[in-house]
């Protein structure tokens, strides 16, 4: 179910191009316009969800998926033992933009705490 003002269905739908670096049945990932560190990865599962809070129990195995991706493509991008970051915001205050939830992966430096 997409959302057709979404920036993120636009990217699933192929409306609009994307940097693609992991695919499933659940999730894509594809690399951040803006990236904020040497590998900065956005993870979206294919169901539209506005924000964590519109996650639902029958959207477990989906949100699951998103870390099952960040874990294949931190090792895939040669990090995983290092470490990454993975992060998700919700809402505007927090620092969402996009309005389909999403997975941050970060890696390739090292990473201070607090993050902003």
């Amino acid at each position: 179910m997409a959302d057709r003002d979404c920036l993120f269905c636009k990217i699933l739908e192929g409306d609009v191009p994307a940097d693609i670096v992991y695919e499933s049945d659940t999730a894509i990932a594809f690399r951040d316009i803006n990236p904020q560190a040497p590998t900065h990865v956005v993870i979206i599962p294919r169901k539209h969800i506005a924000t964590i809070n519109d996650i639902d129990s029958v959207d477990h195995e989906i949100v699951g998926s998103l870390y099952t991706a960040a874990n294949t493509i931190a090792r895939d991008e040669g990090f995983s033992d290092e470490g990454y970051r993975a992060v998700m915001n919700c809402n505007k205050a927090a620092g969402q933009t996009v309005f389909h939830i999403h997975l941050h992966l970060l890696g390739g430096r090292v990473l201070s705490w607090p993050p902003g």
